[in-house]
């Protein structure tokens, strides 16, 4: 028997249960496959797959969702039987969330699942789905708790009807379920309808009820002992294989079509090997500049040695030649990496940033772009595209630190864009490749240590003040956790000890920290495919007025799933900058092109030098200004010497100390090889 009504963390605030315990759990328990169905979502699908294939246990793919027939919402459980079943699941995910929500519920017409079920079981949700509201003599909304059967009669013909491959949930959890089991699966039968022996998984042993119930009054700010507070009593938990046999023992039908469905379940999720997309623009755009050009890797060839050209005209003729086969030495290891497709995707928004006649809301200004910072900033392809305007070759930068052969990775241009107008570009992409082909990537909060305490804290009624005494305990240190608090914090051992209620609010948090709490989106990323996102990842939405949507894979998982991201950051320096030369133009009509800017201004470096750099990026932290004052950098090289110091290996190894002292005189240089002095 499979277990495939399971909830993790990832059931926002509905289930303590973590994936990377529930997996090793379930085969001590004799289970050798296992199924997760997440309310809503599927945010879970790729990190349960692949700890279930390290833990050789078989995974089974599906979804608790809610659906929409004739204006009555029910629910019901998608199971994947195949990958074309996974794909329908995708799909069927993304549309809730993109075109069907109802505020900040995602539901599913019934007609969408009818025309998409290949592939797909569909299982009717025990109490939840049609069929069960209406046999459920307990369910108030039943007239003089009168089972409607003939109801239920009629909804069981229609889903009959629709559906090849049907079943209704039998479960044991509650004493409701107890009540009514029997019932139900003898409907089930007489209607023709297929019985499957089921549980409602939320959390992993019979204790961890408490924690359960904990996450759902965070949820719904609601009094965790408020004695008038309905509460959901049963055993949602995993119990071992042979209990489960014994508990469905007068069940035998049941047992058998869960035997019989996930025994036929074996597909494979094609899983790292991400594939480049390709610039499907090529054609359009050659054909405007007069060229006969088919091919990407054509056009980004053209494309480079043009752009270089225009380089060329402010350096030295005597390098040329370097420049040039430099060049021709990056295009081949792009090429041959499969990345020119990538390259022109960033040339394409970043030359809609800059020319104002393409803008989608037109200002007449560019949307600032940064010169280009981290890796990508070592390739002379991307400085001749202007995807970059730092001279890698200047500056003695490698362009294998971008992309190596040896080392096969994705290319990682990180793109600094205007924090006032980055939407506005991540709006271009969307409508340039199409609104289900472009998401951001989706992030997760967690119940991290003080803010699991706050909430918690919130739920046990504790005054707020005194609460926030307390959590103000816990160390500011980066990925404290309660475990270590207390150890470096002797002052919480006391009051634990000594008040009942700051030891409860200490062990639940304990609990439930590092549970997932709520969702987000990513600082910079964006995903771009060549044809619908869902056919790769499911998509989301916050709530129904969010302007973007997100992936509901996280990035760890969006390379393993084919899928490349590009990163948008929305820099605030830039937006100030921009803001700078609109008032200078305004108050003293004067044009300033900050690209044209020299890098030997003496004001400049004056004005570095006094430790004054509160809003120069990279260098207006505390440290950073007391590195200024000692350093006294005089040119460019100095203040990215700065930038590669400040770190925590030189720093700790006294290396900032020996650079200053050597910079002023005070210390002689030596080198290890005649060489280096060169």
């Amino acid at each position: 028997m499979t277990i495939f009504h399971i909830h993790s963390d990832y059931s926002l605030l509905h289930s303590s249960l973590k994936i990377k315990d529930l997996i090793p759990a379930a085969k001590k328990r004799g289970f050798n496959s296992i199924g997760i169905s997440e309310l809503n979502n599927m945010f879970s699908t790729i990190e349960f797959y692949e700890t279930c294939k390290k833990n050789e246990i078989k995974p089974i793919i599906a979804t608790d969702v809610l659906i929409k027939r004739d204006e009555i919402y029910s629910k019901v459980i998608l199971v994947a039987m195949d990958k074309k079943g996974y794909d329908n699941l995708m799909y069927l995910s993304s549309i809730s969330y993109l075109y069907h929500m109802e505020g900040a519920t995602p539901v599913i017409p019934y007609e969408e699942i009818v025309k998409n079920q290949e592939g797909v079981a569909l299982i009717l949700d025990m109490l939840e789905s049609e069929i069960g509201k209406n046999l459920n003599i307990l369910n108030e909304k039943n007239a003089y708790n009168t089972p409607n059967e003939k109801k239920a009669k009629e909804i069981a013909k229609i889903y009959k009807n629709d559906f090849e491959n049907l079943y209704l949930e039998i479960r044991r959890d509650s004493f409701e379920e107890e009540f009514l089991s029997e019932y139900f699966y003898k409907f089930a039968i007489n209607n023709d309808i297929n019985p499957i022996a089921s549980a409602n998984i939320f959390y992993l042993n019979k204790t961890d009820f408490y924690f359960k119930d904990a996450l759902e009054c965070i949820e719904s700010n609601k009094q965790y002992d408020d004695i008038h507070r309905p509460i959901n009593l049963g055993e949602f938990y995993p119990k071992t294989k042979d209990e489960y046999l014994k508990i469905f023992k007068n069940f035998p039908k049941a047992v058998e079509n869960n035997l019989n469905l996930f025994e036929n379940i074996n597909f494979e999720i094609p899983l790292g090997n991400p594939t480049p997309p390709t610039f499907k623009f090529t054609k359009e755009y050659a054909k405007k500049e007069g060229l006969k050009i088919e091919s990407d890797i054509e056009y980004f060839e053209y494309k480079c040695r043009e752009g270089l050209e225009k380089r060329l005209k402010n350096i030295p003729e005597n390098l040329h030649e370097e420049y040039k086969k430099r060049l021709e030495y990056e295009i081949n290891i792009i090429k041959q990496m499969k990345f020119p497709g990538y390259m022109l995707i960033v040339w394409d928004f970043i030359n809609y940033a800059k020319d104002p006649s393409r803008h989608l809301r037109p200002t007449g200004f560019k949307i600032p772009v940064g010169p280009g910072r981290g890796s990508a900033a070592g390739s002379l392809v991307a400085y001749a595209l202007e995807i970059t305007n730092i001279d890698p070759i200047k500056y003695g930068l490698l362009f294998e630190r971008f992309l190596n052969p040896q080392r096969v990775s994705m290319p990682d241009i990180d793109v600094d864009i205007c924090q006032a107008r980055r939407e506005e570009v991540i709006e271009y992409v969307q409508k340039k490749y199409g609104y289900e082909n472009v998401a951001q990537v989706v992030t997760f909060g967690s119940l991290l240590a003080k803010g699991v305490l706050r909430d918690v804290a919130r739920i046990f009624g504790i005054d707020y003040s005194n609460a926030d005494k307390f959590v103000k305990l816990i160390p500011d240190q980066l990925g404290i956790t309660l475990k270590k608090a207390k150890e470096l914090e002797e002052k919480i051992v006391e009051i634990i000890k000594e008040e009942p209620v700051y030891e409860r609010l200490y062990s639940y948090g304990e609990s439930l920290e590092g549970l997932k709490r709520n969702t987000g989106k990513h600082a910079a990323g964006v995903v771009i495919s060549d044809e619908p996102l869902w056919k790769k990842s499911p998509l989301y939405k916050q709530d129904a007025n969010d302007a973007f949507h997100t992936t509901q894979y996280s990035l760890n998982y969006l390379e393993p799933v084919d899928l490349i991201k590009f990163d948008f950051l929305g820099l605030k320096t830039l937006t100030v900058i921009d803001q700078a030369i609109k008032n200078i133009k305004m108050n003293q009509n004067k044009d300033i092109n900050i690209d044209e800017l020299t890098l030997d201004n003496e004001k400049v470096f004056k004005l570095i030098q006094s430790g004054k750099t509160l809003g120069l990026f990279q260098i207006e932290s505390d440290g950073m200004q007391d590195l200024a004052k000692k350093l006294k950098p005089n040119n460019f090289e100095d203040v990215i010497a700065m930038l590669a110091l400040y770190r925590p290996g030189p720093m700790d190894s006294g290396m900032l100390d020996d650079y200053i002292e050597r910079k002023h005189g005070r210390k002689e240089i030596s080198y290890f090889y005649d060489e280096f002095e060169k």
